[in-house]
């Protein structure tokens, strides 16, 4: 199975950046794409950014597109989300989530990822 773990939430002003982190622990099962998710208070999850793992190639929500960049750190197993310019409506928990998932549109469904870290808070003022 494959343990996430995430981390770089916090509080910040509008306007200003945070980094998150995924530690992703594989002892089995491959996976091929990672994301990640945010969910607001009284709101559903949503996917917000996906990478692929093997071509490392990314895509993004509208509403977070040229502001938030997902990445990637092979050799650490570590996944990123540097979000700059940050919204009050960027406010929510972030979760990290990796899963076999091949097809493209499949990838933005939160219900197809099993394997989820425990998220962490993000508040923009």
């Amino acid at each position: 199975h494959v343990q996430l773990v995430e981390s770089g939430g916090g509080s910040v002003q509008a306007g200003g950046s945070l980094r998150l982190s995924c530690a992703a622990s594989v002892v089995s099962v491959s996976r091929s794409c990672m994301g990640w998710f945010r969910q607001a208070p009284g709101q559903g999850r949503e996917a917000v950014a996906l990478i692929s793992t093997r071509s490392s190639a990314t895509y993004y929500a509208d509403s977070v597109k040229a502001r938030f960049t997902i990445s990637q750190d092979n050799a650490e197993n570590t996944m990123y989300l540097q979000m700059n310019s940050l919204k009050p409506e960027d406010t929510a928990l972030y979760y990290c989530a990796a899963d076999q998932i091949n097809r493209y549109l499949s990838r933005w469904t939160t219900s197809n990822y099993r394997y989820w870290g425990q998220g962490t808070q993000v508040t923009v003022s």
